[in-house]
């Protein structure tokens, strides 16, 4: 029944979604427009950004542009927060955009990425977890592929939030630095995004095989 009700709002979900995203040209902005744009909101600034995030899936526009203009707009915690809340909705949209529509649909839309379905299936939690601390691996993509499997969805989103965590913060710091960038945040920042990258390379080599492996990038 929850399942039946799920699907029949769905589709106006997605139209909100869309109609919201419609509002703005995603395919060319910066960080900088889309301040810009949050800015133009005043208080409800930290609402249209937790929408943007929550319908982001739909487009596939790289999360990592927004979660620097939150830290731009808003600062480090405040940017933080609101990058998670909205990663969170946007997880959980796209994970039941494939839960409650046609799987081989979804899988055609991403061949090349249907190989994390059967490792997410396997392994759960800590397959999710583990991509999510990955940022090579695009987020949507593992939201997608999460709802074509059985995975819990508490399990899901727990792997997810602890998954976010270190690279919500280094963007958001990132973004906190460009407004200031006198500061050393900015740099300490970078410094920790590439030291994340090359953990994240080193540790995909390590736990994936190269049969298994998710394919990386957009």
């Amino acid at each position: 029944m929850r399942l039946n009700n799920l699907k029949k709002y769905l589709p106006i979900t997605v139209f909100i979604g869309l109609c919201v995203l419609g509002s703005m040209h995603l395919k060319d902005l910066t960080p900088m427009a889309i301040r810009d744009f949050l800015l133009g909101w005043g208080t409800l600034a930290p609402v249209i950004y937790i929408l943007l995030f929550t319908f982001v899936p739909l487009t596939l526009f790289p999360d990592a542009v927004l979660a620097i203009s939150a830290g731009l707009v808003f600062g480090i915690v405040p940017g933080a927060i609101y990058t998670i809340i909205g990663a969170v909705s946007g997880g959980t949209l796209a994970f039941y955009i494939t839960r409650l529509l046609s799987h081989d649909l979804i899988e055609k839309k991403l061949k090349e990425h249907s190989r994390m379905s059967s490792m997410i299936e396997t392994k759960g939690f800590m397959i999710v977890l583990i991509m999510r601390l990955i940022p090579l691996i695009p987020f949507d993509v593992i939201s997608y592929a999460a709802g074509a499997t059985n995975i819990k969805y508490r399990d899901y989103i727990l792997a997810t939030v602890l998954g976010i965590l270190p690279g919500v913060t280094i963007l958001v710091t990132m973004g906190d630095g460009l407004a200031s960038p006198d500061q050393p945040k900015l740099y300490i920042a970078i410094c920790a995004m590439i030291l994340l990258l090359v953990a994240a390379r080193k540790g995909h080599k390590k736990l994936f095989s190269s049969e298994n492996s998710p394919v990386i990038g957009d």
